[in-house]
């Protein structure tokens, strides 16, 4: 099988600079066809600039992307009919109607206008909005938005679909309703990058997750292989007035030889066997030395483990990547073209 069959997204040794800033530095990692690709990161991480050099919108400072088996230096109109793009904002005209919001963009993406109106029926239909098709798409909720937005950026049907962020602001019920519809197109053969705050929603979705942080991959693979970089086994978190911590930390390994992290108050450790056995007994020294424990448990490694793992956690303030793609984000895609 060549790698054109194989693969939807192939990145090699990309780098992208703004002026002195560097936001993205000699990356590289390959997105199978028909798989959801996660890609995490904090603020400022690198992960808008990667999209926009492969939506074709920010041009590489070095490096190769290869999409479907074209590059996009040389084949970039092509690769835009072949990339479906819903961006974090809901980028719809409040006082058009549904139907014509759909409109626009299928001619945007010169869909031949005989085909137009079967395109955007189909697209209300999948979004489960033929009864709302000529209300003015302004007084939709944002759950009903967000399936606008999303059916939008499907109405030329790509190969590859890019959610940038696509749950925020949802309520719980939409969010559980736009996860099964992504693994609805996915189960179609798209293949989908996306972008999340939400690291359950990662762990749901993405076949593979790649973090990224100050513009390089920190790790890739499977969820599970990831949390595997955090703990093997389980990990024992225990929290403590702060007057204790030290004590704690300094108990646990003359007691028992582990080495306790202070996670902004959180105190926790990797045990690879015999969890319940350990945790019992380190509750009973903890215990003997009067030591008020506010909670003590053993879990399993979660994103949000990996996540502070790999990229810390501290805040981050905005970037240069940031103010960079700044104008670049509030386009909605391929407006421009």
């Amino acid at each position: 099988m060549s790698s054109a069959e194989q693969y939807s997204v192939e990145i090699a040794n990309l780098w992208k600079k703004f002026g002195d800033f560097e936001a993205v530095k000699g990356i590289s990692f390959k997105i199978k066809k028909g798989e959801i690709f996660g890609l995490l990161g904090p603020n400022g991480a690198g992960k808008t600039t990667i999209l926009n050099m492969i939506l074709g919108l920010l041009r590489p400072t070095n490096g190769k992307i290869i999409i479907e088996g074209r590059d996009n230096r040389n084949d970039g109109e092509e690769i835009k009919q072949m990339i479906g793009f819903m961006t974090q904002e809901t980028v719809v005209d409040s006082y058009l109607t549904a139907r014509d919001n759909l409109r626009i963009y299928a001619r945007l993406y010169h869909i031949p206008e005989e085909r137009i109106e079967q395109k955007v029926n189909h697209a209300l239909q999948e979004a489960e909005l033929t009864s709302f098709g000529d209300v003015a798409a302004g007084t939709f909720s944002g759950g009903m938005q967000r399936r606008l937005n999303l059916v939008k950026s499907m109405i030329q049907e790509p190969k590859i679909l890019i959610l940038d962020e696509p749950t925020t602001g949802l309520d719980i019920q939409s969010r559980v309703n736009m996860w099964a519809e992504i693994r609805r197109l996915n189960k179609q053969g798209i293949t989908i990058i996306l972008t999340t705050q939400y690291l359950e929603e990662a762990d749901q979705l993405a076949d593979r997750i790649a973090v990224i942080d100050h513009g390089v991959i920190q790790a890739i693979g499977t969820a599970s292989e990831l949390k595997k970089l955090v703990a093997k086994g389980n990990l024992l978190s225990i929290t403590v007035k702060p007057e204790d911590v030290a004590k704690v930390i300094k108990l646990i390994k003359s007691k028992f030889g582990l080495e306790l992290i202070n996670k902004d108050g959180r105190l926790e450790v990797p045990i690879e066997d015999k969890y319940l056995e350990k945790l019992i007994k380190i509750s009973e020294v903890l215990q003997k030395e009067k030591i008020e424990v506010l909670t003590i448990s053993m879990h399993l490694p979660t994103m949000d483990d990996v996540f502070i793992k790999l990229t810390g956690a501290s805040i981050r303030d905005t970037t240069g990547e940031q103010q960079a793609n700044k104008n670049i984000a509030k386009i909605g895609g391929f407006r421009g073209r």
